[in-house]
């Protein structure tokens, strides 16, 4: 009879901790693998699995949000988003949406379902810099931050409880995750520090494969601070958990300067962007009249009707009795 030894479940839960912390590839410093190499962190959550909970929470967006559906400014964003994803790591399709909101803001949820708001597009200056933001949601989404984040999170939760010592089977393993999976929140929208760097790392590759000068980023980023500086705790959304200090945004610089080979021409912009600009313009000012028409009831004064008041005097003449003053009568 042959005997099989029995490797406990916390140390395969270590085991893939490590793996999982081990990153992605050393390649993804070859700019010219792009699309060809492995930046992905390994989790234990399935690409379908993180494509069908992206899903789900993208139905919820959109039906709490305020969607834009103007055609140009939908077809504008999806073909600059679409021109990254193509020069990107990325191994899954892309859904791109645009949401009325002032914010400075752009998010990628797990599966590649990315969101830019308004407010990112009205406060770009040039084309590059919306590229920049969203090449930087399209890398989250490229290495499987979630799923890597989603998949410390699990070990560490179920390396502590009771079920990890006793034998357990596939199916009822997959279980317990799939219980888990279903109560997962939103707060898959924050990411560590490390992730936040290395979005910045591959998204900067990513501009500059699709023909962006990736120093645009950069100077979004300076942009964000001096807007910081002119109204202080004013930080979009998008900086709320990492802000571009002057560190990241040093180190950033450093590694263009390292990976990035220089060339002479880069798209800038766009008469497109120009044309979405002027669009989301007029969307925003109908949608404001459209707000401001449809507010709550107004009181007026009533006026008395001329032709059924048995009082009623000429045109520029006043009732004698109106300038008397009241008179009070003793009730008998």
């Amino acid at each position: 009879m042959t005997k099989h030894r029995s490797v406990p479940l916390t140390l395969t839960f270590m085991m893939v901790l490590a793996s999982v912390s081990a990153g992605a590839s050393d390649k993804k410093k070859d700019v010219d693998s792009i699309g060809n190499r492995r930046v992905a962190h390994r989790s234990i959550i399935s690409e379908q699995k993180e494509i069908a909970i992206g899903k789900q929470y993208a139905t919820e967006i959109d039906r709490s949000a305020r969607i834009i559906k103007d055609p140009v400014i939908n077809e504008y964003v999806n073909r600059v988003a679409q021109n990254v994803a193509r020069n990107s790591d990325l191994k899954i399709p892309l859904t791109v949406k645009v949401i009325d909101s002032p914010d400075i803001n752009a998010f990628a949820l797990p599966g590649g379902f990315l969101y830019v708001n308004s407010g990112l597009l009205q406060a770009a200056t040039e084309e590059d810099q919306v590229a920049g933001v969203v090449a930087h949601e399209i890398a989250h989404v490229a290495a499987r931050h979630w799923a890597s984040q989603m998949t410390k999170a699990t070990i560490l939760q179920y390396a502590m409880l009771p079920l990890v010592f006793t034998p357990m089977s596939v199916g009822v393993y997959y279980g317990v995750m799939e219980a888990y999976m279903n109560g997962v929140p939103l707060a898959f929208l924050k990411f560590s520090r490390n992730d936040e760097a290395e979005a910045d790392y591959l998204g900067i590759q990513y501009m500059y494969k699709a023909g962006y000068d990736p120093n645009a980023y950069v100077a979004f980023f300076g942009k964000i601070v001096q807007e910081q500086r002119r109204d202080p705790g004013s930080v979009p959304s998008i900086f709320a958990d990492h802000p571009p200090t002057a560190e990241r945004i040093i180190k950033v610089e450093q590694e263009i300067k390292s990976i990035l080979p220089n060339r002479s021409e880069y798209l800038v912009s766009t008469s497109e962007f120009n044309d979405m600009k002027t669009r989301l313009e007029g969307v925003m000012s109908m949608r404001q009249k459209m707000e401001k028409s449809e507010g709550g009831p107004t009181l007026q004064k009533r006026q008395p009707d001329n032709k059924t008041s048995p009082t009623a005097q000429p045109s520029g003449q006043q009732n004698p009795e109106e300038d008397k003053p009241p008179v009070l009568k003793r009730r008998d």
